[in-house]
């Protein structure tokens, strides 16, 4: 069974990873998918922040590989296994639901988070470059990412407006990133991931200056900066 779920794993990362050659083009939600049209929402990072997709690709094929290869057998590898699988097998799926529904994209994203912490909980302390590591970095992006969707969500259908969606957003990311440091110390990998993600936030409010968003962005890096460091 822990081969099988190797096998599965390494899978569900390539198929995860060659999902956007299934859907050129795809940059985001468009502002017209949504009844509230979100031009430049504040929420969301500068274009270049998602770069780190492809480290996440790249990063997570390996880890899964080096799993199945070299240790398919081995406990330390088994807990994070399973739910690692759902996150990637999910994520696969992300973005054809993407293009149609945001709402539904939302759901999901958000599921490829609980699961991916899940992982993150479980996964064993050893080849931390392979196991703990990928996890992480995956894990952390999608804190940010899901708070994200979340607000375009909220914004586009006239909720709340897109300044309070992206400060919400923000808030809520750094306090389940806060939240993940402390209880899973030694995953400063996680972190950066998260602090990347604020940095293109940031980078995003800075010309024109969105002073109240970029402040609580450059606050959170911050803070998780000196969290990450001390739970090193």
């Amino acid at each position: 069974m822990t081969r099988m779920l190797a096998i599965l794993v390494l899978t569900a990362a390539i198929a995860f990873a060659v999902s956007p050659l299934m859907v050129p083009g795809f940059n985001g939600f468009e502002p017209g998918q949504f009844p509230v049209p979100q031009e430049d929402p504040p929420a969301q990072p500068a274009g270049w922040a998602f770069s780190i997709w492809l480290l996440i690709y790249v990063w997570l094929i390996a880890g899964a590989g080096f799993g199945l290869l070299l240790r398919a057998d081995d406990g330390r590898w088994a807990a994070h296994r399973g739910p690692l699988f759902a996150s990637l097998a999910v994520g696969a799926a992300w973005l054809p639901v993407a293009q149609v529904s945001p709402v539904a994209a939302t759901v999901l994203i958000w599921v490829m988070l609980g699961t991916a912490l899940a992982a993150l909980m479980q996964a064993g302390r050893s080849d931390r470059l392979w196991l703990q590591a990928p996890v992480a970095v995956y894990a952390g992006w999608l804190t940010a990412a899901s708070c994200v969707a979340l607000a375009l969500v909220l914004a586009g259908h006239g909720v709340v407006s897109a300044q309070v969606a992206a400060l919400g957003a923000l808030v809520l990311a750094l306090v389940l990133a806060a939240a993940v440091l402390a209880m899973r110390p030694g995953t400063p990998e996680y972190g950066l991931a998260v602090i990347w993600a604020l940095l293109g936030v940031a980078v995003a409010n800075a010309a024109p200056v969105n002073a109240p968003v970029l402040g609580l962005a450059v606050t959170g890096i911050a803070g998780l900066g000196v969290m990450s460091w001390r739970t090193a």
